[in-house]
């Protein structure tokens, strides 16, 4: 079932709205519900010990703002579709491009960890020696 929208010149499928908005609404709850708790609980985890778990707030910035366009484009290019079948491939990619955003800063706090694990030793030994020497 095709549509004339807006001007008369852009017919679209109302099937492929739909399932535009569809991911757009899962998308979205996604979001609130996975991506932002996450990055609330890894600044906290690097709040809490003084830096030594690393959050790279930039390059988390940058690939979510990234990945948002990117997501707004594929949503807006599935609502375009002709086809229903094309506007469902292009949620789904928008899907999984969000997934890939909301995976990026465990990942990345993981990598960072990883790096100063050799720092990890100095700290806990002047703890162990402050905590030794003042009992």
């Amino acid at each position: 079932m095709t549509r004339i929208f807006g001007s008369g010149t852009f017919p679209r499928s109302r099937h492929s709205l739909i399932a535009a908005v569809i991911g757009a609404a899962v998308i979205a709850g996604g979001t609130l519900l996975i991506f932002l708790p996450t990055i609330g609980f890894l600044a906290g985890a690097t709040a809490s010990t003084a830096g030594l778990i690393p959050f790279p707030a930039v390059s988390v910035t940058l690939v979510a703002l990234t990945g948002g366009v990117v997501v707004v484009a594929l949503l807006l290019a599935a609502a375009a579709q002709r086809r229903p079948a094309a506007a469902w491939a292009l949620v789904v990619l928008a899907m999984v491009v969000s997934l890939l955003v909301t995976a990026f800063p465990v990942i990345a706090v993981v990598v960072g960890s990883a790096e100063r694990v050799g720092d990890v030793g100095p700290v806990i030994g002047e703890l162990v020696r402050r905590v030794g020497g003042s009992l």
